[in-house]
């Protein structure tokens, strides 16, 4: 019962995150209110997929934590976030919420979650550029931590 329970939550997690990309996907280009991007979203057959309490989470969150994430982000790459591809974009912001804040998700899921979305939705090999930055994101954060423990 409980590995049918974990299996059920990863795939709406899955759900979640590629609902995520396009709502910030959205977001990232018109400036719409994200509030108003989450209505659309709750009216899309597609929703009762998701888990929703863990989508609300990103979309709000990513935009709250917006100059935090990237510059984690930008700190491994040579051009500006603005110039990154949009779907890129929304992809590492999401995954970079999650590998700095939540913990309760190994980091390799986080990484493998962000490069299979980029190879179905990102430009072409955009899902290299996506895994070698979230790798450098993920040595930095866990760096970070360990100092953090080690100090405390």
């Amino acid at each position: 019962m409980t590995s049918l329970y974990a299996h059920n939550l990863n795939h709406a997690r899955q759900w979640s995150r590629r609902l995520v990309m396009q709502a910030l996907y959205q977001w990232q280009l018109t400036g719409q209110d994200i509030g108003e991007i989450e209505h659309q979203f709750l009216e899309d057959d597609n929703m009762h997929k998701a888990d929703f309490p863990y989508f609300h989470e990103l979309l709000h969150r990513v935009p709250a934590c917006l100059g935090e994430l990237d510059s984690y982000l930008g700190a491994h790459f040579e051009r500006l976030i603005a110039e990154v591809d949009p779907v890129e974009r929304a992809i590492l912001r999401f995954a970079c919420y999650e590998l700095k804040y939540r913990h309760d998700i190994p980091q390799k899921v986080v990484i493998n979650e962000a490069v299979r979305l980029a190879k179905k939705f990102g430009a072409y090999h955009s899902y290299k550029f996506v895994n070698g930055v979230l790798d450098k994101v993920m040595r930095d954060l866990r760096d970070v931590n360990i100092q953090e423990i080690s100090t405390a």
